[in-house]
């Protein structure tokens, strides 16, 4: 891709690993989680504190809330931020929150370990250039609009400010498809992975807008090779003041943790020297079918009797 001095894949094929109070993105999955809003100090805390038992990395938390309608929960502001960092200090999880203005940057980053910036605000030049002074990591969602050149090409400005700890988050684009709130595009990890050097994580969340779709597309994400999940989670989840339809519960979330340490632990086992490749006993060659041996130069069938 052109004009891509920073953000582009290193020749050496390195990739970035941002540190965030001590949690490597792009070296481990990691996993950040909480409530789309911060609501009331209760709700958080309580959240924050059965995300980090479930294994969370991350709290996620919205204090400023841009929302399609101007009559909509706008967040609590100043209140919000010091309620996440209430949660902070309640269970040592780094926080994640949205910024929406340059003139928010500095106040805002006193309390959040990760800046993030919306779908909304991707192309938000002066904000891009502000957070990217502010030194601090920054978690960039793609546009639901964005093609993957214009999503790396506003990275781009960041780091040009000097600011190497860019996130990139895939969210959902939309598309004519209605059934889902956007059309989650797992291609972005791989492509991403591709063309920059940048880890990348995946907001099954926005991305589906259904709760019941968001396990599979987690476990999907992670197949694909994502550097982490963005998840949004409510202690009481029909009563939100946003996105009621796409908050897991609390056993919902833990339920999905186990199963991505299962899937992580299968995936580690696949790139293991010692993991089989075919059965032993199958005598001399490598199985193409049952009972049977590839022939000299012939390539055994991936799927033959994957289970005996």
């Amino acid at each position: 891709m052109k004009n891509l001095k920073l953000v582009a894949a290193r020749p050496d094929c390195q990739r970035s690993v941002i540190n965030v109070q001590g949690i490597e993105v792009g070296k481990d999955l990691v996993v950040i989680a909480g409530p789309c809003s911060v609501e009331t100090e209760r709700q958080t805390i309580e959240t924050a504190v059965a995300v980090k038992r479930a294994g969370a990395n991350m709290l996620r938390g919205g204090a400023f809330k841009p929302r399609t309608s101007p009559y909509a929960f706008q967040g609590l502001g100043l209140k919000g931020l010091k309620i996440l960092d209430k949660a902070k200090k309640e269970t040592g999880l780094p926080i994640v929150t949205e910024v929406v203005d340059t003139r928010d940057v500095s106040w805002v980053g006193e309390y959040a370990d990760v800046l993030q910036i919306g779908a909304r605000n991707m192309q938000n030049f002066s904000l891009l250039r502000e957070v990217g002074k502010s030194g601090k990591p920054i978690l960039l969602k793609r546009g639901m609009y964005s093609t993957l050149e214009e999503w790396l090409n506003c990275a781009e400005y960041i780091l040009a400010e000097g600011n190497p700890n860019v996130i990139l988050c895939e969210r959902g684009i939309r598309t004519f498809e209605t059934y889902t709130r956007n059309t989650l595009d797992l291609s972005m990890v791989p492509a991403v992975h591709h063309e920059s050097h940048l880890p990348i994580i995946i907001d099954p969340s926005h991305g589906t807008g259904i709760r019941e779709m968001i396990e599979p597309m987690s476990l999907a994400a992670l197949m694909a090779g994502a550097d982490g999940l963005e998840i949004e989670v409510h202690i009481d989840p029909p009563n939100a003041l946003s996105d009621k339809e796409q908050q897991l519960t609390f056993q919902q979330f833990e339920d999905l943790m186990v199963k991505l340490r299962k899937a992580r632990a299968f995936i580690l086992g696949l790139g293991s020297a010692d993991a089989p490749i075919a059965s032993e006993s199958e005598g001399k060659g490598t199985r193409a079918g049952k009972g049977k041996t590839a022939r000299a130069g012939e390539e055994p069938h991936p799927f033959s009797d994957a289970v005996d």
